[in-house]
């Protein structure tokens, strides 16, 4: 049975292929390797990363790597129709969330990821026109077939996994979660969480804090810098720990390929952050005290 226990920190795929850094296959294999090797198990994909063409370059690599399929978790989702150069035939970007796209999207990762099932199939984005009725059916036909062994969403409010969930279980969503976009705490959707068990991953965990030169990432630098001696940690390492202290138990999605930056964001889970210091770090990006 397959292992629903993700890794902690979970390794974001979308920048492995054509939309970043455009990896060889060693280079792939490597990088899978040494998420293993430091205790991050479960990879995060998407049919579009690299126009449809990520999946493939991963299970080419991950069919030539030795790796135990069981040892090791694969998260795809589905349902965005992407405009670029794999389906020349669309008119637009859209959500797709028939029963036959959905069944259809999850046998092209299975055979894009050379693997005979997912361990989580995640609606990508919700659409306005979604039907949780036939989504359902799509989710059971997958499970029944053993081709997908838990499902959940991405990005959804909390009204929109009411819809879903009505109609078939939702084991977990990913949102954006970070210091600097960290509306979910306030909005409901983290609470939601926790009450109806339902776990919580977050994509781009760092935020812009690393991006964008702005008064409030330099105020969140100027914080930061005063804890790095206290916990003997990096800024990139702080970020998450603040993000892990947090009570939903939140697995950060992180998307680099840089391999220091992976080592460097499994030892955040040895960082407990302070009360007061997780508060100066909100302060900090917020610009305010708390009210």
């Amino acid at each position: 049975m397959a292992n629903k226990n993700y890794s902690k920190i979970i390794a974001g795929t979308m920048t492995w292929g054509a939309w970043g850094n455009s990896l060889s296959q060693p280079e792939f294999i490597k990088r899978i390797n040494h998420c293993i090797e430091h205790g991050v198990t479960t990879f995060d994909h998407a049919d579009i990363y690299g126009d449809y063409t990520t999946e493939k370059e991963f299970g080419n690599a991950f069919s030539k790597s030795n790796i135990n399929r069981e040892n090791i978790q694969f998260i795809s989702k589905c349902g965005i129709q992407y405009l670029g150069k794999s389906r020349p035939e669309l008119k637009v970007k859209h959500y797709n969330y028939t029963k036959e796209y959905i069944i259809a999207s999850a046998e092209k990762s299975l055979e894009n990821l050379k693997t005979d099932y997912l361990d989580l199939l995640l609606l990508h984005r919700p659409s306005p026109l979604m039907q949780p009725e036939v989504i359902a059916e799509a989710f059971e036909t997958l499970k029944k077939s053993g081709k997908v062994k838990h499902f959940g969403v991405s990005n959804f409010k909390t009204s929109q996994i009411e819809l879903i969930s009505k109609h078939v279980e939702v084991s977990a969503n990913q949102i954006e979660f970070s210091l600097t976009q960290h509306s979910a705490m306030h909005d409901g959707i983290l609470d939601y969480m926790q009450i109806n068990n339902i776990k919580a991953m977050a994509w781009s965990p760092l935020g812009n804090v690393f991006k964008e030169d702005t008064e409030q990432t330099r105020r969140i630098h100027k914080q930061l810098g005063k804890l790095l001696e206290k916990y003997n940690a990096t800024e990139d390492q702080l970020l998450l720990a603040w993000i892990l202290k947090h009570p939903a138990n939140i697995h950060p999605v992180i998307g680099t390929t840089n391999l220091n930056r992976i080592t460097n964001a499994t030892k955040a889970l040895n960082i407990d952050l302070e009360l007061e210091d997780w508060f100066l770090i909100l302060v900090a990006a917020q610009g305010h005290k708390v009210p």
